[in-house]
């Protein structure tokens, strides 16, 4: 047999378990009808796209060059997409960024791989906080570095700071930051994210080089009942933030995204250039031109959240009168009760024999939970409830 790359053909052959559940889900529904699946694997936002998404597309395709438009962009994105996503981002964050600390990317997977290759050498370490987006481990190792997971705080997902200084190490390079996160839904707190910056900048100054903050914030517009999320940048200097628009406007297929350095980044050109230099490196040419002027003219619209704030008050309060424990989400379309035994694998097993399709929380570094996508029709939620009763029945 040829002698290939062993670690590309693991990642080729297995699946992760939401896309496995997911595929298990399509071939359920063809067989018993898909009224009698309640698939909450998958974060596919349900909701379309805004109107202006569809307008704006079809506006550019009938007035703009083809030639143009179907041709390559500058490799850091188009100089005009860039300075209007500059502009959305001032106003909203009051902020003063220029197009030249934006890099258009493929979606926010792109987006952070690009950060950690540009970042980090052969054995740098990159900090993670449970839960977190299974991916996260094969970007991080797929740059060469050494994923360093920190427990979670199963009480309210904040940050366990106890277990975050025994994690942090001269070698570590970054710590990635996900709020809204996935799969918790919860948002961190001002005032976690205050004691975050201060606990990064001392150390950064114990070992003499900056500890970069990745935040990564592709549900950042998705939130509930007036709840802020803190905007990283303002608490510490050295944060890179990596942005999506698969869900704020229900468009993951269409992978774009951008990497934000702001200028009070040490040595911000620098990391600039590492950055594009590992898109360069990673074959990604540029993201994909259509799409970057469609989603720089809707930077400030949003999909119909209200629906997934419906979906999640009925699926926290029903779970919870059932007798699930579950922390609220703050935002995302997530929610991650304690599985009802402590092997969540075979509690997921359990709930799948009723067709319900839930993620074992083990894949995101925190066992004992489950991940419910609840981007779903409402009605799928209020059929799914005797499923849920009576996978809780068998407990009791």
């Amino acid at each position: 047999m040829t002698n290939l790359n062993e670690q590309m053909v693991a990642l080729g052959t297995q699946r992760s378990v939401i896309r496995e559940l997911f595929e298990f889900g399509k071939i359920r529904a063809a067989e018993i009808g898909a009224e009698n699946v309640f698939d909450f694997s998958i974060g596919n936002p349900s909701v379309p796209a805004p109107a202006k998404v569809n307008e704006t597309a079809a506006r550019i395709l009938s007035e703009m060059d083809p030639v143009l438009l179907h041709g390559y962009t500058s490799a850091q994105g188009d100089a005009g997409v860039r300075a209007l996503i500059a502009d959305s981002v001032n106003r909203r964050f009051h902020t003063s960024y220029q197009e030249t600390n934006f890099y258009m990317t493929v979606g926010a997977a792109a987006a952070l791989c690009c950060c950690f290759h540009g970042l980090c050498n052969a054995g740098d370490k990159v900090v993670l906080f449970a839960p977190y987006f299974p991916e996260y481990t094969v970007f991080a190792k797929g740059a060469g570095a050494q994923p360093v997971i920190v427990p979670a705080d199963t009480e309210a997902f904040q940050i366990d700071f106890a277990a975050f200084e025994q994690a942090l190490s001269p070698a570590v390079k970054a710590v990635v930051v996900n709020s809204p996160n996935n799969p918790s839904g919860v948002v961190y707190a001002a005032e976690t994210i205050q004691k975050l910056a201060c606990l990064l900048e001392a150390k950064s100054k114990e070992y003499g080089h900056p500890i970069y903050l990745i935040s990564d914030e592709p549900y950042r517009e998705i939130v509930f009942s007036g709840t802020k999320v803190p905007f990283l940048p303002d608490y510490y200097k050295n944060t890179l933030v990596c942005y999506s628009w698969s869900k704020s406007l229900s468009l993951p297929g269409e992978r774009m995204g951008y990497v934000l350095v702001p200028p009070a980044v040490e040595d911000s050109a620098q990391v600039y250039a590492a950055i594009a230099g590992a898109g360069r490196s990673l074959g990604y040419v540029n993201a994909p031109s259509l799409f970057q002027r469609v989603c720089a003219a809707c930077a400030d619209e949003t999909s119909d959240i209200s629906i997934y704030e419906t979906n999640k008050n009925l699926l926290l309060k029903s779970l919870r009168e059932i007798g699930y424990h579950v922390v609220e989400p703050g935002g995302t379309f997530y929610m991650f009760p304690r599985s009802l035994e402590q092997d969540d694998e075979a509690f997921a097993q359990r709930a799948k024999a009723r067709n319900l399709l839930i993620v074992p929380g083990c894949g995101f570094g925190c066992p004992g939970h489950v991940r419910i996508s609840y981007c779903v029709p409402t009605e799928r939620i209020e059929r799914s409830l005797p499923a849920f009763e009576a996978l809780a029945k068998e407990y009791r």
